[in-house]
């Protein structure tokens, strides 16, 4: 199941989808990570020196090869080049699977050992100084997005992803393509603005969404907090002597971890598990088409000399029984 993290910048978005990821790996489930925020520290939080997480491989600076794998011998897609960040898979079209290995991830992932397990990381890659004036973030993000479009994935596998902060999450139809949206929120009045934007958004989206309260001290802080956002609150997370001693660069094993916050961990996990059971793979196709014929007109037939709509192939679904790995 595909799992976002979204929130505040600041709120603690980062540290506690790592956590959820480390929970994760300590049953053996396999997980693809991915940092999508414009600052990538989803790395470092799970363990990794800075010269590590540096070295990893940036999705964006793969775009063309991601293209090419995953067009196969789709008819409707005349060339990779017409290949945006929306763009739908079709008969022909090879699709991702959290268990296999293929070229994009050789290319783009790297294994990450855990104390209990092993995870594999993606990085959007950070925002450059050659990116200053000419580029914005979310044309950095287009390599997720495609990438999720073609991925399938079952019910006892994941793919978590750390997304950018704040509402920017909205300036691309990505935020449609997750069975469970964790949107990790502050008790402060900034901390629960992105919630209410979230909440407007998503609506026509039926995007299953709940929120983690952070850094809460005491009872006021998860009375102010379901207040704002009612049923909505899921569950709270205070200080962690764990995480403190994690960000000085001394982490303790993860067994280690607060019995408490051990706990909030298993109930996000329980909630995404409950949340797959809703996946209505029609209705997912059918957003993610919609998203990309809102692009092709917008600015993606301009852009590739392309009619974009035509890559739209009105017989395909994607389907959980295509989450079994293909031979090569």
């Amino acid at each position: 199941m595909k799992i976002a993290f979204v929130g505040k910048g600041g709120s603690g978005k980062t540290t506690l989808s790592s956590l959820f990821i480390r929970h994760l790996a300590a049953s053996a489930s396999p997980v693809v990570a991915v940092d999508a925020d414009i600052n990538q520290h989803l790395g470092a939080a799970l363990g990794l020196s800075e010269g590590e997480a540096a070295a990893l491989p940036a999705m964006g600076a793969h775009l063309p090869l991601i293209k090419e794998y995953l067009r196969g011998s789709n008819p409707r897609i005349v060339s990779a080049d017409t290949m945006i960040k929306t763009t739908p898979p079709g008969e022909g079209s090879r699709l991702l699977r959290v268990r296999e290995d293929n070229p994009v991830y050789e290319a783009c992932a790297r294994p990450v050992r855990l104390d209990d397990g092993e995870v594999r990381l993606m990085a959007t890659g950070p925002f450059t100084e050659s990116d200053l004036g000419v580029a914005c973030y979310h044309s950095k993000v287009g390599a997720v997005e495609l990438c999720l479009n073609h991925l399938v994935d079952g019910p006892d596998e994941y793919v978590v992803v750390d997304m950018t902060a704040g509402s920017d999450s909205f300036a691309s139809g990505m935020f449609t393509r997750f069975d469970m949206t964790f949107l990790v929120a502050e008790p402060t009045r900034k901390g629960v603005s992105v919630y209410r934007q979230y909440k407007e958004y998503a609506r026509d989206f039926g995007v299953a969404l709940k929120v983690v309260g952070n850094k809460v001290q005491g009872p006021d802080d998860v009375d102010f907090l379901r207040k704002e956002v009612g049923d909505d609150l899921l569950v709270t997370v205070g200080h962690s002597d764990w995480v403190r001693a994690m960000e000085k660069g001394r982490p303790p094993l993860f067994a280690h971890l607060e019995a408490e916050n051990r706990a909030a961990l298993r109930t996000l996990r329980e909630t995404a598990d409950a949340s797959y059971a809703h996946r209505d793979w029609k209705r997912y196709t059918s957003q993610m088409v919609h998203f990309h014929l809102r692009n092709a007109e917008s600015w993606g037939n301009a852009k590739t000399g392309a009619d974009l709509a035509a890559q739209v192939d009105p017989g395909f679904i994607l389907d959980e029984r295509l989450a079994v790995p293909q031979p090569s």
